[in-house]
């Protein structure tokens, strides 16, 4: 079913709705299809939402880990490659007349197969939105405790200041707002939430690359690589690689936002998902190239994992920007967090026959947010872990399984420009998927070696 060409004359382009009341009703109650009245600025700011996560601040050190050349051609090829990708899903989400891929494995479906189309994208994706939420739940908790830290620096007279509080309580802290938030029923329901939190990327962002401006080139900048083996080198290159592929996650959201936007055969939704895309893609532009270029060139190799570390003065201004931080990835989670949302309870409803009531959602939605933030507090470096499991998954999903359904479903003639460029990205991002967990897997033993659970 999945190789047949959208053009094919047996597609039914008035096709009628088959659906039963009941199915209608669930339908209307599941988060992705309840609601299809939003705007092409949602798209905007939503893509911006889950694209500019806070690993924006992390890509001056994976610049220092790759050095000018690789690092300024991985970048730039990176954002290309993404926005060519995400243009084929939004091109994708209405091919079949009548039809609306409103979720990635159903888009999977279509292109492999009805059980193979589930098995190749619902664990990847998974994996991604998942293991997003829990370096989320980590950021959140390391940005609140940062503030706290510059707060108690500035007033160490009071007495009241109590430095020594374990992350593990931060973390708890930011998870007690996604006990509330996790609760509103759709995307649509959160779109005040992502606004602020794209406001808060593009202003962190800007913080960041503006106040290293300030600060100035370092007397003793060296561009150089760090590390001092080659082994040691070849490994930090690797590991680069994967905080860049990281950094261009948004994709496995993309149809799960177009669904929520209204369609006609006369206008249909990737007319305003795309512009909001493409506002979205500048947005990130301005956000990743001057984090990342000109925090590495003020700080050289000895730049910080987090360039607001590396930066410090003014107190105030850093701890707004670790703020806006907090705010920023707490609309991020909620982004990833409802296609998993979607996922639990189609399942529960339609599977196991459960009633979709609230206290249905009300369980479900509970556990899922106690469990990010149970393996947040557990493995507080799952970024590593990401870093490895996560090259497996977020490689394929943004950068060549789009192309790969693209060429299984268009069937491109050989040699043209589709098919090579299709071709040039499914190797780029095969090479990225085999690569980054390298890098991830060596953080993984490193940190491991001194770490101690709940310490």
């Amino acid at each position: 079913m999945g190789t047949q060409a959208p053009s094919d004359p047996n597609y039914n382009n008035d096709k009628v709705d088959t659906r039963t009341a009941e199915e209608k009703a669930i339908d209307a109650w599941l988060p992705i299809t309840s609601s299809r009245n939003a705007k092409w600025w949602y798209s905007a700011f939503h893509n911006v939402t889950a694209m500019v996560g806070a690993g924006v601040l992390s890509l001056p050190y994976a610049m220092a880990e790759l050095g000018w050349g690789p690092g300024v051609t991985v970048m730039v090829v990176s954002w290309i490659i993404t926005l060519y990708t995400l243009w084929q899903m939004v091109e994708m989400h209405e091919m079949v007349p009548g039809k609306r891929f409103d979720r990635y494995h159903e888009l999977g479906q279509h292109a492999f197969g009805e059980k193979l189309g589930l098995w190749i994208v619902v664990p990847q994706q998974l994996i991604v939105e998942v293991g997003v939420d829990i370096v989320y739940m980590v950021t959140g908790g390391r940005s609140l405790m940062k503030v706290h830290e510059l707060v108690c620096t500035k007033n160490e007279d009071n007495i009241h200041c109590t430095k020594d509080i374990k992350l593990s309580y931060f973390i708890m802290i930011f998870a007690s707002v996604h006990f509330v938030l996790s609760h509103l029923p759709n995307f649509n329901s959160i779109s005040g939430v992502s606004l602020a939190a794209a406001v808060m990327s593009l202003s962190y962002s800007t913080i960041a690359w503006g106040a290293s401006v300030k600060k100035g080139v370092q007397p003793d900048v060296d561009y150089g690589y760090k590390a001092h083996s080659t082994s040691g080198t070849v490994f930090n290159f690797l590991s680069g690689l994967g905080e860049v592929a990281f950094a261009y996650a948004g994709h496995n959201v993309v149809l799960e936002i177009q669904a929520t936007i209204p369609s006609t055969p006369e206008k249909p939704s990737k007319i305003p998902m795309w512009r909001g895309v493409v506002v979205a893609y500048i947005v990130v532009a301005l956000c990743y190239f001057p984090v990342a270029f000109i925090g590495y060139w003020m700080f050289g190799n000895s730049v910080e994992d987090n360039i607001l570390v590396s930066l410090n003065k003014p107190t105030w201004l850093i701890a707004m920007a670790n703020m806006f931080v907090v705010v920023h990835v707490i609309g991020s989670y909620q982004i990833y967090a409802m296609p998993v949302f979607d996922m639990l309870e189609t399942v529960l409803v339609k599977k196991l026959r459960f009633s979709p009531t609230w206290y249905l959602r009300f369980v479900t939605r509970n556990i899922y947010v106690a469990f990010t933030m149970f393996v947040g507090i557990t493995f507080p470096f799952f970024g590593g872990l990401l870093g490895f499991f996560g090259g497996f998954a977020f490689a394929p999903t943004t950068y060549f399984l789009p192309c790969i359904m693209w060429l299984a479903i268009y069937k491109p003639r050989r040699w043209s420009l589709s098919w090579i460029a299709n071709w040039i990205c499914i190797i780029f991002g095969v090479l990225l998927m085999v690569l980054a967990p390298i890098g991830g897997l060596r953080s993984i033993i490193v940190q491991a070696k001194t770490y101690k659970f709940y310490n």
